[in-house]
């Protein structure tokens, strides 16, 4: 069996991945070409949700008025016209 030594494979693993990020090399503007791709999506994202929530808002209104302006015009049942018992007994 072939035991190997936690330390040593832990060093290995660190030299490994030290040696690696020397080899990255980031761009000079980097965070900022990220961060103004970051700002530019928020913006559309947030611009997106409020159109959406103008289109539904709108969407609703116009049902609503839909529905009030199909209900029979004749008075119901409730809204007679009838005069009421009390306001007979002056």
């Amino acid at each position: 069996m072939n035991h190997t030594d936690p330390d040593r494979t832990e060093r290995e693993l660190t030299e490994a991945l030290a040696a690696l990020a020397d080899g990255v090399q980031a761009a000079p503007d980097a965070y900022r070409t990220a961060r103004g791709e970051w700002l530019r999506r928020e913006r559309r994202r947030r611009l997106v949700l409020a159109v959406l929530i103008t289109v539904v808002f709108a969407l609703a209104t116009l049902i609503g008025l839909w529905v009030l302006n199909e209900a029979p015009s004749h008075p119901g049942v409730i809204f007679s016209g009838l005069p009421s018992p009390q306001g007979s007994t002056r």
